[in-house]
């Protein structure tokens, strides 16, 4: 297993309002590597209003002439940020600043709503809908259902006021009783507690992580082949009886998930 490390370093000369008017020089006397001079920079350059919210660096070549440094060099430092997850590099486009995204915990499940709402992230819904479906083989075996038997899928677009970042699907069990006309603004698995009398326990979950389909990008307005983090979910009652197979598609951009390991 890989674990990754972030190190947050202050500056206290911060009292910058643009790329122009920023001090940008490196030390070339100074025992600190060049690269490790230019990470710093552009770390300060990052938290500039002008591209803290996903805007476009200057060019390569142009910020390392500013610097007096050769590209590769500022290529070590920008691949370091990049890895980090704070840049990203857009062929024919440039590289960007990753706009701030949203982490959730791996170690503690709940719904979507309540996930975002523990966070402080507004969002919004921008469709939902109710429809009977049959299901599939993969979601009858998991319900102990035949195939192609007929159950509730809950399928719903949210995002924020920049646009949608993540589509899910919901499906039910039948025993359950989903109504079709079910008003789910309020979180899910409260409406599942409180008024179907159904208390999920337990989430086995599988994430990864792969190209969106054209059908995926329309949805989430990125470009198709794009990444998008998939993240399934197969959600169970205190007695292991399933209640809801769930798989969302989340803007890989904007999603973080994280876990916390005790030994």
């Amino acid at each position: 297993m890989t674990a990754y490390f972030v190190i947050k370093i202050k500056f206290v000369n911060l009292h910058v309002q643009t790329y122009e008017q920023m001090k940008l020089k490196i030390d070339h006397n100074s025992p600190i590597p060049l690269h490790a001079q230019a990470e710093q920079l552009l770390r300060q350059m990052i938290e500039l209003p002008e591209y803290k919210n996903g805007g476009l660096l200057p060019k390569e070549v142009d910020l390392a002439k500013r610097l007096g440094i050769s590209r590769n060099t500022l290529r070590q430092a920008t691949n370091k940020l990049e890895y980090e997850g704070l840049l990203i590099r857009k062929k024919g486009i440039g590289t960007k600043v990753a706009e701030k995204g949203i982490t959730t915990n791996l170690d503690n499940w709940m719904s979507f709503t309540q996930e975002m709402s523990e966070q402080g992230v507004g969002f919004e819904d921008y469709s939902s809908k109710v429809s009977k479906v049959k299901a599939s083989k993969k979601i009858a075996a998991f319900m102990g259902i035949d195939e192609g038997a007929e159950l509730r899928c809950l399928s719903r677009l949210r995002g924020d006021k920049d646009g949608p970042f993540v589509y899910f699907e919901s499906y039910f069990h039948p025993r359950i009783g989903i109504k079709d006309n079910e008003d789910f603004k309020r979180p899910l698995y409260e409406i599942l507690e409180n008024d179907y009398h159904v208390i999920p326990t337990t989430s086995k979950e599988k994430i990864k992580a792969r190209s969106s389909s054209s059908i995926t990008a329309e949805r989430l307005s990125i470009d198709s082949g794009e990444p998008v983090l998939v993240r399934e979910r197969f959600v169970s009652d205190p007695g292991g009886r399933p209640i809801e197979y769930n798989i969302g598609f989340y803007n890989a951009e904007k999603f973080t998930y994280s876990i916390t390991i005790t030994r």
